[in-house]
C-alpha cells in the first residue's frame, strides 16, 4: 500500500508541536507589551489642551496651590477643573494682550467654557473617589507625578490597576499626614512603614483585603 504521507512529514509535525507553544507564548508577550505601553496607557503624552497651561510656572515658580484650581478635591470624586473666572481673577491684570491667553478671554467674554482635556481620565467602569484617598493621607504627587515640573501637563503613572492595588495592598508605604498631602515635595521619613501604620489606624484605613475587593472599584 502506497504511503499517504511523506516520511518528512513525521519530522513537520514534531517541529510544529514544538512551534505552536512558542508562538503562542510570543503572541502572548507582545500583547502583554502592547498593554503597558502608553499607546495603550497615556502615560508620559501631553495632550493638546485651548490653552498651553504650564503647571511648573504657576505652580513651581509662583506657589499656587493645587486647591486654588482643583477646588472640590478634598470632599468630591471629582477634583474638579477651573472656571475661566479663576483664570480671569489674574488674568484681568496681567498679561491681558497675551496672544496665548486669547481663548481665555474669548471665554470670559461668551461665557462659553474652556474645551480642557482630562489628562487623568480612568475608564467609567472604575470608581475613583479624590476626597477619600485625600483624607486618608495620599498625597497629590503619588498619583500625579511632580506637577509642579511639568511645563504642560502629561499622565506620569500608568493608572493600569496592577499600579492601584500596589498601594491598596501596601498602603502604609505610601500614606502621609494629612497636613502634607499638598506637598509636593514631602519626603517619607526613614521608618515609613512606621509611621504609614501608624497614619493607617489614626484615619481608619480599611485592611488590604478590604481595600483589594473588586466593589471597593468597581462599582
Amino acid at each position: 500500500m502506497p504511503r499517504l504521507f511523506h516520511r518528512r512529514m513525521n519530522v513537520i509535525a514534531r517541529a510544529s508541536l514544538l512551534a505552536i507553544p512558542i508562538l503562542a507564548a510570543t503572541a502572548g508577550g507582545v500583547a502583554w507589551h502592547v498593554q503597558t505601553t502608553s499607546y495603550v496607557t497615556s502615560q508620559d503624552i501631553t495632550m493638546e489642551q485651548p490653552v498651553p497651561f504650564s503647571h511648573k510656572h504657576h505652580v513651581g515658580e509662583l506657589g499656587i496651590d493645587c486647591r486654588y484650581c482643583h477646588t472640590s478635591v478634598t470632599d468630591s470624586s471629582f477634583a474638579g477643573l477651573p472656571p475661566t473666572k479663576t483664570c480671569m481673577t489674574c488674568h484681568s491684570q496681567i498679561w491681558t494682550n497675551a496672544a496665548m491667553l486669547q481663548p481665555v478671554r474669548d471665554s470670559w467674554r461668551t461665557g462659553v467654557p474652556l474645551q480642557w482635556q482630562r489628562v487623568h481620565n480612568l475608564p467609567e467602569y472604575v470608581y475613583f473617589d479624590h476626597s477619600i484617598h485625600v483624607a486618608k493621607g495620599v498625597g497629590c504627587a503619588t498619583c500625579h507625578g511632580q506637577v509642579d515640573e511639568m511645563p504642560l501637563m502629561f499622565q506620569a503613572k500608568s493608572l493600569e490597576m496592577s499600579w492601584c492595588l500596589e498601594c491598596h495592598r501596601h498602603p502604609e508605604e505610601y500614606l502621609r499626614p494629612r497636613e502634607e498631602v499638598f506637598n509636593l515635595h514631602y519626603q517619607s521619613p526613614p521608618d515609613q512603614l512606621k509611621v504609614g501604620r501608624e497614619l493607617a489606624e489614626r484615619y481608619h484605613v480599611r485592611s488590604a483585603q478590604a481595600l483589594t475587593d473588586c466593589y471597593t472599584c468597581h462599582r
